[in-house]
């Protein structure tokens, strides 16, 4: 996938109506501090299209980042009468496509009121429930630790809503690179995610992890819906 072009395109607080697109939607959720702004700046290969660095807990509105992307995409049929699966040669081509990214507000900041937390999450479920373009939603969850009770909850959300969570464990630079495949076990088993749920190991400090995101992206806007 080839970023074109990316800019925040709608904000949506607590008593906005949720917009009418017509893009398809690829959402991102996670607990505060868990590195979504700096996962979006990496993706999208822009150093401040999302904010870095504010106190956690100050984002409280669902942002949506529009995006003008190249796909590739497999060509079912070969010139003359070849079929890829046996020449076991596929051809490539590319594909515009302009989606919505859709950044979830933080959840679990211990430092604001139950009034507050009663509000993101309202303003999360309604989006899951009632958004009708999410293709995917990726639930960014700290490689370094289990899960919590938030993260759980919010799985659980994803799941009741439909869809099943891609998970990205988040600051993979921060543990040794032998024991990313134990810490990805334990997020999964944190999740009581299903066997064959993809998770992916990101590092916004050297990139790592993101073309294999851009690759899931990729395929999940190319499916036929």
């Amino acid at each position: 996938m080839k970023i074109r072009s990316a800019e925040l395109n709608i904000v949506c607080g607590y008593t906005s109506p949720l917009p009418e697109t017509v893009f398809p939607e690829i959402a991102f959720a996670g607990r505060s501090n868990v590195g979504k702004s700096s996962l979006i700046n990496v993706l999208m290969q822009r150093k401040r299209l999302a904010r870095v660095g504010e106190t956690p807990g100050k984002t409280r509105t669902i942002n949506y980042y529009q995006v003008d992307a190249l796909l590739s995409i497999p060509v079912s049929e070969l010139p003359g009468d070849a079929d890829p699966a046996e020449t076991g040669k596929v051809q490539m081509k590319e594909q515009g496509e302009v989606f919505h990214l859709v950044d979830l507000p933080g959840y679990g900041y211990a430092n604001v009121s139950l009034d507050e937390k009663a509000k993101w999450g309202s303003m999360v479920e309604r989006y899951l429930k009632s958004s009708r373009n999410i293709r995917a939603v990726f639930l960014l969850v700290d490689i370094r630790h289990e899960p919590n009770a938030n993260d759980r909850q919010m799985y659980d959300w994803i799941m009741a809503s439909g869809y099943q969570p891609i998970i990205i464990a988040t600051k993979s630079d921060k543990v040794k690179r032998s024991q990313i495949q134990k810490q990805m076990k334990v997020l999964r088993e944190g999740l009581k995610a299903p066997k064959g749920t993809v998770v992916i190991p990101f590092s916004a400090q050297s990139g790592s992890g993101r073309e294999e995101i851009c690759k899931k992206i990729g395929e999940i806007l190319s499916e036929k819906q």
